[in-house]
């Protein structure tokens, strides 16, 4: 079984709303928004294979801390008081290596839905 690699640095920056994570193959900055919207609780990946809920009005979201979980994971507590899903140091490195198609799939999935980052639901006319 091929060892993720874990991030040698990780940085918190509150006042630009990113998480820092630095690997040998280079540094990456992940936003709230981006980590939010793409949080492995059951709240938005939903009890099954196609059940995940649609993250909208996520685009001012914080981080107000990081926490390790055991060995394995960090707890990430979003200021919109989200905090159940563990990012395993699999899916960081997955988040940060994939960061761009990730991005656009959920911006394609916004737009289908005729939802915003900003807050919510567009308004249609």
């Amino acid at each position: 079984m091929l060892k993720v690699p874990l991030p040698q640095q990780i940085k918190l920056h509150k006042k630009s709303r990113t998480l820092e994570l630095g690997y040998a193959d280079g540094t990456f900055e992940l936003t709230a928004e981006f980590l939010r919207v793409h949080s492995p609780s059951a709240e938005v990946r939903g009890h099954g294979i196609g059940n995940g809920v649609l993250q909208t009005g996520k685009k001012w979201v914080g981080i107000k801390e990081v926490l390790p979980s055991g060995n394995y994971a960090l707890k990430i507590v979003f200021d919109d008081g989200h905090d159940s899903g563990l990012y395993t140091w699999e899916y960081l490195f997955d988040l940060s290596h994939n960061h761009d198609e990730y991005w656009q799939h959920y911006l394609q999935a916004l737009e289908a839905a005729g939802a915003s980052r900003d807050n919510g639901l567009l308004a249609r006319g």
